[in-house]
């Protein structure tokens, strides 16, 4: 099986996240680490990716979520290495007002299409983007557009615990 990469958000992804619980659950998943989980800076998230990405024996699967979308993306513009596939979930509008300030360094957003098959999952009552903002990232992107109804940022506080239909999602993609 191909090597999972979670790349989470900003302040990481607590014991109850998704990420979390499928880094426990799935012997090929590892955790893109980060210097610094609560001041973000652009280059040093985007330099750790590609760290990571450098040590995979073959092309990973990503499980980005929150701002890791946002450094999948940033990071998809300027290097070009295969990727099996991506599962981005919940990616925040930065000009979004309920965004914490740490993430805004992040924007502007490259807008480009994917070069690798992705699925980007979206809720209706998120606090960090409108449903439409995120269609509108899924066709920039060039994105399989997946709605998780009203689940919130999709989170911990989402209360998913594995989240079974992430998995199944990230399935699709291998």
């Amino acid at each position: 099986m191909a090597p999972l990469l979670i790349i989470p958000g900003y302040c990481n992804s607590g014991p109850q996240h998704w990420q979390s619980a499928w880094e426990r659950l799935l012997p090929e998943a590892l955790r893109v680490q980060q210097h610094d989980w609560e001041q973000p800076t652009l280059e040093a998230w985007v330099t750790a990716l590609e760290a990571a990405l450098s040590a995979c024996a073959e092309p990973p699967l990503l499980a980005a979520h929150s701002l890791g979308v946002s450094t999948v993306v940033h990071w998809a513009a300027r290097y070009a290495r295969p990727i099996q596939g991506a599962l981005l979930v919940a990616p925040p509008d930065l000009a979004h007002p309920g965004v914490p300030e740490a993430c805004r360094a992040f924007a502007p957003i490259p807008r480009q299409r994917l070069p690798f098959r992705s699925i980007l999952i979206a809720s209706r009552d998120d606090p960090y983007a409108s449903f439409e903002c995120s269609e509108q990232m899924a066709r920039d992107w060039g994105c399989q557009l997946e709605d998780a109804g009203r689940a919130g940022h999709i989170n911990s506080d989402s209360g998913l615990g594995a989240w079974p239909q992430g998995q199944a999602l990230l399935r699709e993609l291998m």
